[in-house]
């Protein structure tokens, strides 16, 4: 247990009068001034001595005072940190490209966005600062369609209401990569104290410099959509028995979904009244999620209520997408992201253009490393190119990027955390297109008399039976996450050595481990693992001679510790049930023998 400090350091007292002195004019000055005043100098340490790294998805992170915290004098150093980098590494004459900047709903969203744009018109950038709250989708859309250096999009996306966050895309419409991270955050240590004016967010409005490209960047995207996903485009769809439920979360989508509904004459959706408008508070939901469980139950009721059998859920930025829907003997089955991946994937492929599909070999789907294997036993059948990258879209929406380089028609990618990309018009998940997707489909196979479970049984029998089990523990202390991920790795106490067995009435073998933290791979000739490594990430992933996967990793944006695991079999449909049981069992086995939540003081998922 920590001592609690009854005096003031010197080294924490530099540290409050450096923040004062940048944060002079902001409410935090307030509030750090409070906290000394009250000679809390346990939280003043807490928020001051650590910093908000800047990492390849950005920050991320509850909003307060101090360096440790997403509030304005962060903002502004991350923005002054990133536009003084990106003028670093390229030409005066290029400054006109400029780069884009957006907000969802949260508390502060476009307060952080305006105060983004004023470092940038500081510098001299073209800004393209969108006037209204927007899905994220819209920003990686606007840089390449602008042909922009940069993007910014301010959201925690699906996080609680206390938390916000600062996302950022690069030239090509992707996610940054390393070693941009890193090089952005020397930046961001470079350039700490605010720039003259650069509280003056009045310079978006007046700037020449400043743009607002919201009609615009709809018009294109509106365009866009339409052109890959139109319903008049299969026979008979305008007598789909289809009725779906809608339901924005408290975020930006609702109004941006109602138009995408329009543009491809779809007029049979029903929005979920109590969630349809933007809510920073997100009111009727605990954790503003559609993968937590209770968070459809309003949508349920408004289903059962219009006689609708399918619902479709964005997140609050409007990047993912939930689905569920009403089986036969009334009961709802809510799609895991794997099961919707397995969906969208073979349906992409089926309605991909003929004269693509002849040469195959020219084709990519990509997925995740912690996501179902189903696009890869599809590829094994249909021909194309499957790849497989690190978690995070950073990684997929990238590779996609580099097999349109070569040349390659890239068709779909998805990740298990209930994120798709369909197509490449959007280099990152989008959850619009991914609903109108589903909304083709859905019609499509309703008005054959079918449901979508019957869509993904078929699928399953052609390619393979894939079930998972993901789930994850809260952990609010790393020393207990690390403890246990180096006891997997000196498992019962030997040096470097991995489990070689899973526990059980049968034990189960274990014939492979790559740990991408190590960068160890023993199925690898060399031993070395071929997707990226980092040692400041946990990620293990082991390999079973049962055909089952099983990966254990930390999440990069919460205080959670996720398992995944999967189990593959070509067997008939009547043994389905016996395969799950058997994944159950291991899942059981896996987290009392490996994780053991109890003795490293893990919270379960909650309820």
């Amino acid at each position: 247990m920590s001592m609690k400090i009854e005096e003031i350091t010197e080294e924490l007292g530099s540290k409050i009068d450096e923040y004062l002195d940048y944060a002079e004019g902001l409410s935090t000055s307030d509030d750090i001034k409070q906290l000394v005043d009250e000679k809390n100098y346990d939280v003043l340490k807490k928020v001051l001595m650590n910093r908000l790294t800047f990492g390849t998805a950005g920050l991320r992170g509850q909003m307060g005072p101090g360096y440790a915290a997403m509030n304005d004098l962060v903002i502004i150093q991350t923005s002054q940190g990133l536009a003084a980098y990106i003028e670093e590494i390229t030409s005066k004459d290029e400054k006109k490209k400029g780069v884009v900047i957006g907000y969802d709903n949260r508390y502060n969203s476009q307060r952080f966005a305006q105060l983004a744009a004023v470092s940038f018109l500081l510098k001299d950038f073209k800004v393209y600062v969108f006037s209204s709250i927007t899905p994220t989708p819209f920003v990686p859309f606007a840089v390449r369609k602008l042909d922009c250096l940069a993007g910014v999009m301010v959201t925690a996306s699906h996080n609680p209401k206390d938390d916000n966050g600062y996302k950022v895309y690069w030239s090509n419409g992707a996610q940054i990569l390393p070693p941009h991270d890193k090089n952005i955050q020397e930046s961001i240590l470079r350039n700490l104290k605010p720039w003259p004016n650069a509280l003056d967010t009045s310079l978006v409005a007046v700037s020449p410099l400043a743009y607002d490209p919201l009609s615009d960047i709809e018009q294109m995207y509106y365009h866009a959509l339409k052109t890959h996903c139109s319903l008049d485009k299969i026979v008979g769809l305008k007598s789909s028995p289809l009725i779906i439920t809608f339901t924005a979360m408290h975020g930006v989508s609702h109004s941006f979904m109602k138009k995408a509904f329009q543009k491809i004459n779809f007029e049979n959706y029903v929005p979920v009244k109590e969630q349809m408008y933007p809510d920073p508070d997100f009111p009727t939901v605990k954790f503003p999620n559609p993968e937590e469980e209770n968070c459809l139950n309003l949508s349920i009721a408004a289903a059962e209520l219009a006689g609708s059998r399918l619902i479709l859920a964005n997140d609050p930025d409007a990047d993912r997408l939930a689905v569920a829907e009403k089986l036969p003997n009334g009961d709802w089955h809510v799609f895991t992201g794997n099961e919707v991946g397995a969906l969208l994937g073979s349906w992409l492929w089926k309605t991909l253009d003929d004269d693509l599909k002849k040469n195959p070999s020219n084709c990519c789907m990509v997925s995740s490393a912690v996501s179902s294997k189903i696009l890869r036993s599809i590829s094994e059948v249909e021909g194309f190119v499957f790849y497989e990258t690190l978690t995070g879209f950073k990684w997929m929406a990238n590779k996609a990027f580099d097999c349109m380089n070569q040349g390659m028609t890239f068709v779909f990618a998805f990740e298990e955390a209930i994120g798709y990309m369909c197509g490449s018009t959007v280099l990152d998940k989008d959850g619009i297109r991914a609903a109108l997707q589903m909304t083709q489909m859905a019609a499509f196979v309703y008005s054959q008399g079918g449901i979508l479970c019957d869509l993904l049984r078929e699928t399953y029998l052609k390619y393979g039976y894939h079930v998972s089990c993901n789930s994850y523990f809260i952990c609010h202390d790393p020393t207990a996450i690390t403890s246990m991920f180096d006891g997997l790795r000196n498992f019962d106490g030997i040096p470097n050595e991995y489990p070689k067995f899973l526990e059980g009435d049968t034990p189960f073998p274990v014939v492979g481990v790559r740990d991408l933290t190590t960068g160890f791979d023993s199925l690898q000739p060399n031993q070395k693992a071929i997707l990226p490594c980092s040692s400041s990430t946990q990620m293990i992933t082991f390999y079973f001679e049962n055909g089952c996967e099983a990966t254990i990793r930390t999440s990069g944006t919460e205080p959670k510790v996720k398992f995944y695991t999967e189990m593959i079999a070509k067997v008939p449909h009547e043994e389905w049930a016996n395969v799950k049981k058997l994944l159950m069992k291991m899942v059981d086995s896996m987290v009392q023998n490996w994780m053991q939540p109890e003795k490293n003081g893990f919270l379960p998922r909650p309820s």
